[in-house]
């Protein structure tokens, strides 16, 4: 199955470097590579959860106004927990598409999503349903990668395979203080036998607004288990009085199976992390990208980001346990510090290496205004972290609340 699906991710890489009708062999190529024309073995059913038929009956769909589109969608009211999908027995989550109403931060942010596997009371998933789908500070983004897309800013895809085994639960809860609506749908397979290493999706998000000096912000907190680092949805809304400065210096750590002072796995930067170098612009790739810009007008400053990266092509797995962690660390000339202490005389600067040790400003009025150095931030940051694990519930503290979440985003 590995070989397959490496033979398939290469050809579709290679149809997107070619000419339309090359191209066209190629998918095809890629599509046999995933066997697309192979009839599974045993009794395999394709069911679909959505507001035309919430159970996902058998012949029961669109029966709501004589079958002529009576009931596309569903009120979601405020305070309320809706459960649009409960399966029974076992089977794959293929596909999550969404439309809500109304698509401000409120919604983006005030939606809670979660997601329980195998009769677990805690849910595997739960996080704001705008991060979910790589939407970045509650404002709607057009974009496609690997797991995620929005076609034309509308919309929410998620195309992450969920397997379970005896039931799976998804449910929508309206922590804002306004109604919405939604439309949606759940697409499955059912009665499918799972090998004893199918792994369980899990999600959670985290914000920490402010960060706190030299403390590396935390990605994914420690879970243990086994499993796959699938990557994370990433950004932040730089401090007001470091807003001209480069804020994303910060190296990306991944800590494995025992891993304490120091990680196995360390990056350099967030521009790296992503694939692109020397700042961020705006752009969506398959496995790495930055969807969101606050600022996009030439020579304007650019004071918040949304970006990706998912470990597909170069898995991450782990086998006792993971956390995963990014500093939060900038750069800029000795210049543009200065402006900032302009801008904000309490404005502290922590030089990098040493701790506790601070720029003054007459050092930096000695050297060269345009010479560069890196520093220690503080900024606002938030990350929702996917994974594979070998267990159905994690062990993660529940979502921040609802205020936590949207503040400074209204």
């Amino acid at each position: 199955m590995k070989k397959r699906y490496l033979v398939c991710m290469v050809l579709l890489v290679l149809s997107f470097m070619l000419g339309s009708s090359v191209q066209a062999q190629m998918v095809g190529k890629a599509m046999d590579a995933l066997n697309i024309s192979e009839m599974p073995d045993g009794k395999i059913q394709t069911r679909w959860y959505t507001a035309e038929n919430r159970n996902a009956e058998k012949g029961q769909g669109g029966k709501a106004n004589f079958g002529r589109k009576g009931s596309p969608c569903i009120p979601l009211e405020a305070g309320e927990t809706t459960v649009i999908a409960d399966i029974e027995g076992s089977g794959t989550i293929h596909r999550i598409w969404f439309v809500l109403f109304k698509r401000d931060a409120k919604a983006l942010r005030g939606l809670r999503l979660q997601m329980f596997w195998d009769g677990e009371e805690k849910p595997a998933v739960d996080v704001p349903l705008g991060d979910f789908f790589c939407q970045s500070h509650g404002v709607m983004s057009t974009f496609e990668n690997i797991f995620f897309s929005s076609p034309e800013g509308r919309s929410f895809n998620c195309f992450v395979p969920m397997p379970f085994r005896k039931n799976a639960k998804i449910q929508i809860i309206n922590e804002s203080d306004v109604q919405n609506w939604i439309y949606y749908e759940i697409n499955t397979t059912l009665n499918e036998v799972h090998s004893k290493n199918k792994l369980y999706f899990h999600s959670c998000w985290r914000r920490e607004n402010p960060t706190t000096m030299r403390e590396d912000f935390s990605i994914l907190p420690k879970v243990e288990g086994r499993g796959r680092f699938l990557g994370c949805h990433l950004g932040l809304i730089q401090s007001p009085s470091m807003n001209h400065c480069w804020w994303g210096e910060g190296e990306y750590k991944v800590y494995l199976d025992g891993d304490t002072e120091l990680p196995t796995l360390c990056g350099t930067g967030t521009e790296d992390l992503i694939g692109t170098g020397y700042g961020q612009g705006k752009f969506d790739h398959l496995y790495q990208g930055n969807q969101y810009l606050s600022d996009e007008g030439e020579g304007t400053l650019r004071n918040s980001h949304g970006y990706y990266r998912f470990h597909v092509p170069d898995p991450m797995y782990f086998h006792h346990d993971i956390r995963v962690e990014i500093q939060v660390m900038g750069a800029g000339s000795y210049g543009d510090f200065l402006k900032a202490m302009d801008q904000d005389p309490d404005l502290k600067l922590m030089k990098t290496g040493e701790a506790g040790i601070y720029w003054t400003r007459e050092e930096l009025e000695k050297l060269n205004p345009n010479d560069a150095v890196t520093v220690e931030r503080v900024d606002d940051h938030f990350a929702t972290a996917y994974w594979y694990m070998d267990r159905p519930a994690n062990k993660l503290p529940p979502l921040a609340p609802y205020a936590k979440r949207i503040e400074g985003l209204e």
